[in-house]
């Protein structure tokens, strides 16, 4: 049989909600995985309330929720508490993201987890990891974002820090949760041995410090990363500038970039004088630089046309995109970046594309996002063999739930 893709074969359980764990999913059922989503009785993940919502169905729930079986179980409950054992036993990998502790007292902890299948790949995502001072406390995204040290490092040099209007933390969490368990399995594949993964938020985020950490303690605190607004504290010129339009981001602090810059913008007496052709000297002329640059900009026919005398010049160069052009932007449409779906009920929108791809997979699996408890039957009676008057039980007892949306 043709394989469908690199996961085909795999079988998850998935015990999270919200963003983080949800990603780790998503990404594996676009891989091929079968991914069972357990959603707890009685509304199911709380995505299914996001903001974008039409007869009750949620596009929040759909984007990170899409290709997954739902199974909506009272985990409260005896039955229920069987339910998730039972299915242990069928799966290659379980995943849950509740805060330390939640999973054993459902009666997932890992000793006995183990115990059921000692192949399992056992993952949890939490804001602080299972250890430490900061682990039984409740935790988010900006949450770790701020325990991180990341936090102080966004907003203007002169004003509160700032928070970034998306997930970075809870997704960068989920792609590292993802890693993590693609090694766990080729590790079981060479040895037959499941283990646990313990992933964080926090240590994902601070994870991202490429060069903050190394050099405040290589200086020995001489050196303190500082947030500066639109223009980077120790890199110029690296920053976004005032252009004729809008804005435009402009990386040219490598010497030959610098020297391309400066070509471009007619003033090539700046790599000459001495306050300009030394790195450590450009910071302190950054104000100076900053209104070269933007004066130049701004005296173009307009930002396209000095985007691409920058990009003729090999000078990194970006516009400053929203939300609706990069949508629209025939690079990110051509790679699938953004990918048109079409669902039952909110009909065709668009989202994030998988950016994980492969040449033996080259083309997207087809998706549908689950109605809330739909594959209640499915799971029950295929994968754990129960009647169908088994099933019906378990409705009238309110164990399990299904709705239409």
């Amino acid at each position: 049989m043709q394989t469908q893709h690199i996961l085909d074969g795999y079988r998850v359980l998935d015990i999270t909600q919200h963003i983080a764990g949800p990603t780790v999913t998503r990404l594996m059922v676009e891989m091929g995985a079968e991914v069972i989503k357990v959603e707890i009785l009685p509304y199911g993940d709380p995505t299914r309330l996001g903001a974008f919502r039409r007869d009750k169905r949620s596009g929040l729930n759909i984007q990170h929720n899409r290709g997954k079986k739902s199974l909506c179980l009272d985990v409260k409950s005896e039955k229920g508490r069987q339910i998730l054992k039972e299915l242990v036993e069928k799966c290659d990998v379980i995943l849950e993201n509740f805060a330390p502790g939640v999973i054993g007292r459902m009666g997932l902890d890992w000793e006995t987890v183990k115990s059921l299948n000692p192949k399992a790949v056992m993952c949890s995502i939490s804001a602080f990891g299972q250890t430490g001072p900061l682990a039984p406390l409740p935790g988010f995204d900006y949450i770790a974002q701020a325990y991180a040290g990341v936090t102080d490092m966004i907003g203007d040099a002169d004003g509160p820090p700032s928070i970034p209007q998306l997930a970075l933390g809870d997704v960068g969490t989920g792609v590292h949760a993802a890693c993590a368990i693609g090694y766990a399995l080729l590790h079981r594949e060479r040895t037959g041995k499941g283990q646990f993964l313990d992933i964080s938020l926090l240590d994902c985020y601070f994870h991202a410090h490429e060069a903050n950490v190394e050099l405040y303690s290589g200086t020995q605190g001489k050196v303190v990363p500082t947030r500066n607004g639109s223009q980077h504290y120790s890199l110029v010129p690296v920053g976004v500038y005032r252009s004729k339009e809008g804005y435009i981001l402009i990386l040219a602090h490598m010497e030959n970039h610098w020297k391309n810059l400066c070509g471009v913008i007619g003033n090539e007496a700046l790599t000459t004088e001495e306050r300009f052709t030394d790195p450590k000297t450009r910071i302190r002329a950054k104000e100076e630089i900053v209104a070269i640059i933007e004066q130049w900009l701004q005296a173009q026919e307009s930002d396209q046309a000095a985007i691409e005398l920058l990009q003729q010049a090999h000078v990194p160069v970006a516009p400053v995109l929203t939300i609706g052009e990069a949508i629209s932007h025939p690079h990110l449409v051509e790679r699938g970046t953004v990918q048109t779906v079409n669902d039952r009920i909110l009909g065709e929108f668009k989202i994030p594309g998988n950016p994980l791809r492969y040449s033996e997979f080259p083309e997207p699996l087809p998706l549908d996002a689950p109605f809330l408890g739909e594959h209640n039957k499915e799971v029950l009676t295929e994968i754990l063999a129960y009647s169908d008057e088994d099933v019906a039980a378990m409705e009238s007892e309110k164990i399990i739930r299904q709705t239409t949306y």
